[in-house]
């Protein structure tokens, strides 16, 4: 059965198209990823603008034309779920965005919270049976937090509205960031969660495996790597140690956004909130007291291809 999901999120346009098994295995075809930046501005404005949904409009429709170049020999439309997150759950003038997104042959469903975590759960765990797992999905807007058996349903899941793009715009005032910038960013990061934290502690589910997902933790494995073009494969499954993490949010906060742009590993389109990224991280990393997680490329795609069956 070929499927096709796309994500829209508050940085990020990504589109997977893939074979799935009777077993339930995903074997992909395409991947793409487009940085679109849709939620700037949205943190203080409550709106989307015009020229960023017209962005996300543009890369959707080279989506549409990349899923018909691979459908099937029988004619048929691949079947396609496409999904939006924390911009435009927060934007009040989402539905000119849907408009447009329909204008380019694609119907949105702007997903709350607590469905974008169990998708992440989904496609993240699916790596992983049978064990217990924490899943961390960072994205511009928000981040999610899952924990549970991996392939069943989350015990605890929560989507906060703290994300890489929201940080930046609320804290960072200076290009580089400031002491007191980074500072504040993560007293009100470590304050957003900290309660969280301590339920997951108390139910027994940190000092297990945690599994990251999303573009800041793939960034620091291809920063790491100095990958000069991304390698899924070398990225998949990778560790990543609470050092790495603090060796790169030193280096990259002390560096300009136009600087952080030529970082080998580096999507130029992400210089802007990478260190929002990593300093969410890092605070993460504190709270459940971990020295490492793992990343996985089997993300909210993942888990919207599995939902479809």
């Amino acid at each position: 059965m070929r499927r096709a999901a796309i994500d829209i999120g508050t940085v990020t346009c990504r589109l997977l198209v893939a074979d799935v098994g009777e077993d339930g295995s995903v074997d992909e075809l395409r991947r793409e990823t487009v940085i679109c930046n849709l939620g700037v501005g949205v943190d203080k404005t409550g709106r989307l603008a015009p020229e960023s949904i017209e962005r996300v409009g543009t890369a959707i429709e080279g989506f549409v034309a990349a899923m018909r170049e691979l459908q099937p020999e029988s004619g048929e439309a691949i079947p396609v779920k496409a999904v939006a997150t924390s911009a435009s759950r927060d934007a009040e003038n989402a539905a000119d965005f849907k408009a447009r997104l329909a204008q380019a042959g694609l119907s949105l469903d702007i997903i709350p919270g607590e469905r974008e975590a169990a998708l992440s759960f989904a496609g993240a765990s699916s790596a992983f049976p049978g064990e217990r797992v924490v899943v961390l999905d960072v994205g511009g807007g928000s981040t999610e937090i899952i924990a549970g058996q991996a392939g069943g349903v989350p015990d605890r899941a929560h989507s906060f509205n703290v994300g890489c793009r929201r940080v930046t715009e609320r804290f960072f005032e200076q290009d580089p960031p400031s002491a007191d910038d980074l500072a504040r960013a993560a007293a009100w990061i470590r304050e957003e969660f900290a309660a969280y934290f301590d339920e997951l502690r108390a139910a027994g589910f940190l000092g297990g495996r945690i599994v990251a997902v999303a573009g800041t933790a793939t960034s620091v494995v291809s920063m790491r790597e100095q990958m000069v073009e991304y390698d899924s494969s070398r990225v998949h499954h990778a560790v990543v140690t609470r050092a790495d993490i603090d060796a790169a949010l030193d280096r990259l906060a002390h560096m300009t956004c136009d600087e952080r742009r030529h970082v080998v590993g580096l999507d130029p389109g992400r210089a802007p909130v990478i260190v929002a990224g990593l300093l969410i991280l890092q605070q993460i990393m504190e709270l459940a007291g971990a020295e490492s997680f793992t990343v996985s490329e089997c993300d909210i795609l993942h888990g919207i291809i599995l939902d479809t069956l």
